[in-house]
C-alpha cells in the first residue's frame, strides 16, 4: 500500500476508479497490469478492513450479552 493512513472509504473509491476506467477503456495497455494489481491490493485491504470491523462489533455484541443486556435495546 502506498499510504499507511489509508481508510476503507479511500480504499473503496480508488477500487471503484479503477473498475470505471478499465470498464471505460481509460487504461492503456501498457498500465493495465499495475492498476490490476493496484486493485488486488485495495481488495485484499478492504476485505481486511471488514473481517477486523465484524469481529470488533461481534466482541462488543458478545460482551454486552454476557453483562445480561439485549444489545439492540437503547437505554
Amino acid at each position: 500500500m502506498e499510504s499507511t493512513s489509508l481508510d476503507y472509504t479511500q480504499a473503496f473509491e480508488e477500487l471503484q476508479q479503477i473498475v470505471n476506467d478499465i470498464e471505460q477503456g481509460e487504461i492503456s495497455v501498457d498500465e493495465l497490469s499495475t492498476k490490476v494489481k493496484r486493485a488486488a491490493e485495495l481488495i485484499r485491504f478492504c476485505r481486511n478492513r471488514l473481517t477486523t470491523t465484524e469481529e470488533d462489533v461481534n466482541k462488543i455484541i458478545k460482551e454486552l450479552d454476557a453483562a445480561g443486556r439485549d444489545p439492540f435495546l437503547e437505554d
